[in-house]
């Protein structure tokens, strides 16, 4: 299937076709295909604002997540500036700051890459976390299949109303259910991608089976059977991604092992290895309006960063005669 292109790209690719002599690295990948990848760049958020014009607007279907810095207080004062209401900071961030403080958002550049280079074309994507729109709809505006699970129905809802105006007739389906049951029925992969819920950082809801209301220990156990069971939908010979983060505790302030446990799932599903891993930075945000109190109380670094971690299940000598080599 065809891609499409998006309009106004300014990048040097197109999708879906012949690459371009002479442009390097991120004329043949989109972006090099390094371990570290830089999201705050000017190319990358260009990028970013080309897939955010087509109206992906992930956070609808999200009122009423309770985040921790949701509780925090912040507003916007004079010529736009992001303001921490206690101690009086500013910084020139403006509104996109002020955004950054709530429900976390999914980078339809990270999501466009991961596609590009770790599913074949036209294949399959298996989502177990499926969340806001934008990984069902990059999906379909790059010719792929998607599959994701979602427990909330309101988010599912504004899912479907975003497909609708964006990519009406490609092959996208949003499932209303606990990923824990539903995975079952989820048609054979080509690719697992997913970012789950980072514990209990994020509280989505209060249903059943929504693993941000468990405590660590119980949401471990959890996310390792809905991972193994995510497993059993890949197809041999192809990649899963995960994309994740350590997270502190809201009472010690300690990391949970966030990244590590998700490694040890893969792991334990049988025939899955562990291939590559990835550091995304990210734009900083409202992060310079929090640093100088979070670091001073309690030495916390500011993260600016998530984990990309990539497996696979089968045969690694395969992967040359599944993939595009020419690319």
């Amino acid at each position: 299937m065809k891609r499409t292109k998006l309009k106004g790209d300014d990048i040097g690719f197109d999708f879906g076709l012949e690459k371009k002599p002479g442009t390097g690295l991120s004329g043949r990948f989109a972006f090099p295909p390094f371990s570290v990848l830089r999201a705050m760049d000017g190319d990358w958020q260009r990028r970013k604002r080309q897939w955010l014009s087509l109206g992906i607007k992930s956070e609808v279907g999200r009122g009423g997540v309770e985040t921790y810095e949701s509780k925090k207080s912040y507003g916007i004062g004079k010529n736009n500036k992001v303001i921490d209401t206690k101690s009086g900071e500013k910084w020139e961030g403006g509104r996109d700051a002020w955004q950054n403080t709530g429900t976390s958002i999914f980078d339809p550049v990270l999501c466009e890459l991961m596609y590009m280079w770790f599913c074949p074309p036209g294949g399959m994507i298996v989502d177990p976390f499926a969340g806001g729109s934008v990984r069902g709809i990059v999906a379909a505006y790059m010719g792929y299949s998607y599959w994701g699970s979602e427990l909330r129905p309101e988010q599912v809802d504004a899912n479907y109303e975003q497909k609708k105006e964006i990519t009406p007739n490609e092959n996208v389906e949003w499932v209303c259910g606990d990923a824990n049951k539903v995975l079952k029925d989820a048609p054979d992969a080509d690719f697992i991608f997913s970012c789950p819920p980072y514990g209990d950082l994020e509280v989505y809801s209060d249903l059943d089976g929504d693993i941000s209301n468990l405590g660590y220990p119980d949401f471990k156990e959890v996310y390792q059977r809905i991972i193994q069971k995510a497993c059993r939908r890949l197809k041999d010979d192809r990649f899963a991604c995960f994309v994740v983060g350590n997270y502190r505790d809201k009472k010690t302030g300690m990391y949970h092992d966030l990244v590590g446990d998700t490694v040890n799932a893969f792991l334990s599903a049988p025939n899955m290895g562990y291939y590559n891993e990835a550091i995304l930075v990210t734009a900083i945000g409202s992060l310079p309006v929090r640093i100088t109190r979070q670091f001073l109380s309690g030495r916390k670094l500011g993260k600016t960063h998530q984990n990309i971690l990539i497996f696979y299940k089968g045969d690694p000598s395969k992967i040359k005669d599944n993939f595009n080599t020419e690319q």
